[in-house]
């Protein structure tokens, strides 16, 4: 009798991980799995909130036609870290009421935000965030100064 327990058990058994097995591939299958739009929009949470930053330059705003006949609006940037430079692009095209394509200038200082471990995974802009700066700033040393008169003097 003890023969015949074992054997219920291990069929109990085999058909749990059978049920389980089916489960598992049902969900894989039938699960909703993020758009590029919903995985755009996490990288660039992810970046904002744990990225570190760097100065880089904004080189240039495209128009680039996608394959599903839109616009995409391209925001091109470098920077340099550790000794490498890093020329990155990325998709504004969502974040029009963030800002302006037309309101960047190639050529003016941003802020630029990577991943540590993967330097190429980098932000210039996120919903939260920007490292565009909205005017140059001016160095102290770059003022011209005026001769003014001194008070009298003993």
């Amino acid at each position: 009798m003890n023969l015949h327990d074992t054997k219920t058990w291990e069929i109990a058994a085999g058909a749990a991980a059978l049920a389980g097995a089916a489960a598992l591939g049902a969900w894989m299958i039938l699960r909703k799995r993020p758009s590029e739009n919903e995985l755009e929009l996490a990288r660039r949470a992810f970046l904002s909130q744990s990225g570190r930053i760097v100065d880089g330059t904004l080189l240039d705003v495209h128009q680039v036609p996608a394959e599903d006949g839109r616009t995409l609006t391209m925001l091109l940037y470098g920077y340099v870290i550790g000794g490498v430079d890093y020329q990155c692009s990325q998709d504004i095209t969502q974040m029009r009421e963030i800002i302006d394509a037309a309101q960047v200038r190639a050529g003016f200082p941003c802020s630029v935000r990577y991943q540590p471990g993967s330097p190429q995974n980098s932000i210039v802009i996120a919903e939260k965030w920007s490292g565009l700066r909205v005017k140059l700033s001016i160095q102290p040393g770059a003022q011209s100064t005026k001769a003014t008169p001194n008070a009298q003097t003993q």
